[in-house]
């Protein structure tokens, strides 16, 4: 007999991807509701995401983390300015920095074509999706901001590619105590 526990669900996605994207904002608000949590952290690339969870998180500390400026290509941003525009108007937090798994690291193995620190702890958190190493990455660069909290769960949202199918209530850290955050339940996540 189980003495003392708390017993969640988590939804396994068939396929990863934006098909998964209003799923995964519904779960993760569930949950979120459950917990009395209210900060909630959404990865977007060019702000699709974001808009829509800052419909859905209306009342909530809502935090969209951008790619860094240049991620794709030298001087410029994914994000529309219409996505912008609309995440901003319904009070969401836009967060632009550094990946803290896409850093100085990145740069030395594009040139040197080898692999640095943080791609090995990029690729060991892909072991459970891409979303899950998305969801920590965020939680350190949020922290790092003061953004988020270190001593209260929040619930961090990201995908595979486009869209959202990964959702987490989790304890961040800032990263340079990387190893104290804590991914407390998985709401859900692609099963492939």
């Amino acid at each position: 007999m189980i003495s003392e526990a708390i017993q969640a669900t988590t939804v396994y996605f068939v396929r990863p991807g934006r098909d998964n994207t209003e799923d995964t904002l519904q779960l993760a608000k569930k949950r979120a509701d459950e917990l009395g949590i209210k900060t909630i952290v959404v990865a977007t690339t060019k702000g699709d995401t974001g808009a829509r969870a800052a419909e859905v998180f209306r009342g909530y500390k809502l935090i969209a983390v951008t790619h860094a400026q240049g991620w794709r290509e030298p001087d410029t941003q994914e994000v529309t300015e219409e996505s912008r525009a609309a995440m901003l108007q319904r009070g969401a937090i836009i967060h632009t920095a550094t990946h803290i798994f896409g850093g100085v690291g990145r740069a030395v193995r594009k040139q040197f074509n080898t692999y640095m620190l943080d791609d090995l702890l990029a690729q060991t958190l892909r072991l459970f999706g891409e979303g899950m190493k998305v969801v920590c990455e965020m939680a350190g660069m949020c922290a790092d901001a003061g953004l988020v909290r270190t001593d209260e769960d929040a619930v961090f949202i990201a995908g595979t590619g486009r869209g959202a199918d990964t959702a987490v209530v989790l304890k961040p850290a800032n990263t340079v105590d990387f190893f104290k955050m804590r991914v407390r339940e998985v709401i859900c996540k692609p099963r492939g």
